[in-house]
């Protein structure tokens, strides 16, 4: 079986490799053999390569004096000027060292200490923010709000709170990805749509309740992120690049139905994009953005070349996007791919970013989402394994292929042998659409049932060490559960956390059970 995955990865990853590479103003890292072949299907071979590797040729922090030209820019966001297309399409992360702010006058509001932060001022365009800081290790014990100023507009919105406890959402202790060296303390990210002006503060809490005057030290080293997600992805053909493949683009629910015609462009990929397509292979076409749905006999079909062993158990396999169709810059993350054994649970979870998009925006949401954990946390790649839109758009999320074991960074403690789900949003106080329950319902009873696994069942998992289990630790769950679950946090909001019992129940239904 694997020798036939193996066979089959390979071929066509090879095949992908002699196609023409895209040649953008940004310079193409140096040949790798993880790019060149598909990763190790053996979970002992997890591919954590070193933090370097994620380094990025684009138009990141280099390019602060430039405002890269966004072609097709998204939801009306206006023309950006100068730079390249290719630059643009990258996206940019603004990184501003925070400043001492002057001591709140009313000793009542707060601790004397003055915190931190950045006055109204105009900024590169951006659509997400996030506060990080030196060190991973550190938590941030205070408030974080920002507002911010639409692009070309005059007006601010009002004081935005940050989520600042997110630490939970990281890659477990003791892992490679954790040891880097490259991972920093970080708040969880805020889309806040296109902008160009930003106001922050960072305000400290009181040491001791009863003497507000002292405060709890800040961490060192914060940084205000501000990321723009560039523009979304438009096949264009390159320069005497022969014709290619005829693709259909990607249509999301909650959008216009796009016109029933194919457009022929040309297959440019580059290495690492080609790494991330191939790893599907047995799924969809090399460079596909659209991993197709089935019904449950041709998954049942499926199941036994990809998953021997997943029948009669398994639901239909629902249409995912790639990260192709969402235009994840596969320069961004880590070369090779990271594995576990097994996916014996699912970890549900908000992404906190706030509820003001739009399922349009949704691919943007997610570019921002990437850069921020990669460029700013300093992650080896996309947190999640997947992630669901309010329209029930499934997307994958960690590369390394949506059938297989991929070792994500979303619970902390709990990362081994299973997959984290984020649903776009906050879900403390608003009840997630019937639309995002449903699809992490399908995309579970699709996976799971791949290894074996109950939706409705309990599982055994060893705890990694978190805020709420000690490392070594056996604990007893729901197959599928919220992150709260594993880890003393709010996550996945308290309304969203009362639809899992829902969840499971229809995740099992489609399953047959």
């Amino acid at each position: 079986m694997r020798a036939l995955l193996v066979t089959s990865v390979g071929v066509t990853c090879a095949a992908a490799l002699t196609l023409p590479l895209a040649a953008p103003a940004l310079s193409a890292p140096a040949a790798h053999s993880a790019s060149a072949r598909p990763p190790s299907l053996s979970p002992e071979s997890p591919g954590s390569g070193p933090p370097s590797a994620r380094s990025e040729a684009a138009p990141d922090e280099a390019n602060d004096g430039g405002t890269p030209e966004a072609p097709e820019a998204p939801e009306a966001a206006p023309p950006r000027t100068g730079g390249t297309r290719a630059a643009a399409l990258a996206g940019s992360t603004q990184s501003l060292p925070l400043e001492p702010l002057a001591a709140p006058s009313d000793r009542a509001v707060g601790p004397a200490a003055s915190g931190q932060g950045l006055d109204r001022r105009t900024a590169r365009p951006f659509s997400l923010v996030g506060v990080v800081w030196d060190d991973a290790e550190a938590e941030l014990h205070g408030t974080v709000q920002v507002r911010t100023r639409a692009t070309g507009g005059t007006s601010w919105s009002d004081w935005q709170d940050v989520e600042t406890h997110n630490a939970e959402h990281a890659a477990d202790l003791g892992s490679a990805e954790r040891a880097s060296g490259a991972v920093r303390g970080a708040t969880a990210p805020l889309w806040v749509g296109d902008s160009d002006g930003v106001e922050v503060r960072v305000r400290p809490e009181a040491a001791d309740p009863q003497h507000p005057a002292a405060a709890v030290p800040l961490p060192e080293g914060l940084r205000l992120e501000l990321v723009d997600p560039g523009a979304d992805p438009a096949p264009e053909p390159a320069p005497g690049a022969p014709a290619g493949r005829t693709v259909t683009p990607a249509a999301f629910a909650g959008n216009p139905v796009p016109p029933a015609t194919t457009t022929a462009v040309p297959e440019v990929l580059t290495a690492e994009s080609a790494a991330t397509s191939a790893v599907n292979a047995d799924l969809a076409p090399l460079g596909a953005t659209v991993i197709p749905a089935l019904t449950k006999a041709e998954t049942e079909e499926e199941a036994a070349i990809v998953a021997a062993g997943a029948k009669p158990y398994i639901g239909p396999r629902p249409k995912i996007v790639t990260r192709k169709g969402w235009g994840a810059d596969e320069k961004l993350r880590e070369r090779n791919f990271a594995y576990t054994k097994s996916v014996k649970a699912a970890f549900v979870h908000h992404s906190a970013t706030g509820n003001n998009y739009t399922c349009k925006q949704a691919p943007s949401v997610l570019r921002s989402i990437y850069r921020y954990h990669v460029k700013s946390s300093g992650w080896r790649d996309f947190g999640y394994n997947f992630a669901v839109d309010k329209c029930g758009n499934i997307y994958e999320g960690r590369a390394g292929g949506v059938a297989k074991a991929v070792l994500g960074a979303h619970t902390l403690g709990f990362n081994t042998n299973t997959m984290g789900v984020a649903v776009l949003g906050t879900y403390s106080s608003t009840n997630p659409p019937a639309a995002a329950v449903t699809a992490v319902s399908k995309l579970t009873a699709w996976k799971l049932g791949l290894f074996g696994a109950n939706p409705k069942g309990k599982v055994t998992l060893v705890s990694g060490g978190s805020g709420k289990y000690s490392k070594g630790k056996k604990v007893k769950m729901n197959v599928i559960s919220g992150h709260r679950d594993g880890f003393a946090t709010e996550c996945p909001g308290a309304r969203l956390y009362k639809k899992l019992g829902t969840a499971r129940t229809s995740s099992a239904k489609l399953q047959g059970r």
